[in-house]
């Protein structure tokens, strides 16, 4: 986490480390072939996930990226969820995992900076 209560992201086939803090799946579906006892989560968090249509659209093109953002963005200004998220990051160290192989273009991405950006404005 940096500072300010920003989390961290980081894939979920990644090794757990120290460092990663509270470790917290932002996935709406357990990543394929990530053993639960192995995996390294703290908790899971699938409510914060973008909702399983706007999952089903995106399908992880990069084509549709600013627009799944844009939609993922709202979705996250009315989700209560997002609350014990940004809880959790006021008190120390939080990683997001993700199961997307795209490091760039996922929805972790979208919500660690979405949290950023609430915490420079204070809001």
């Amino acid at each position: 986490m940096t500072a300010g209560g920003v989390p961290a992201i980081k894939r979920a086939y990644l090794p757990a480390s120290p460092d990663d803090g509270r470790r917290v799946l932002v996935d709406r579906l357990w990543p394929r072939g990530l053993h639960r006892d192995g995996a390294g989560i703290d908790e899971w968090i699938k409510e914060v996930a973008p909702s399983t249509g706007l999952r089903q659209w995106f399908g992880h093109d990069p084509a549709r990226w600013e627009e799944f953002r844009r939609r993922y963005r709202a979705e996250l200004a009315a989700n209560p969820a997002l609350e014990r998220l940004r809880a959790m990051a006021s008190r120390g160290k939080l990683t997001l995992i993700y199961g997307a192989r795209d490091e760039a273009h996922n929805q972790a991405r979208v919500l660690a900076d979405y949290i950023a950006e609430l915490e420079e404005t204070g809001r």
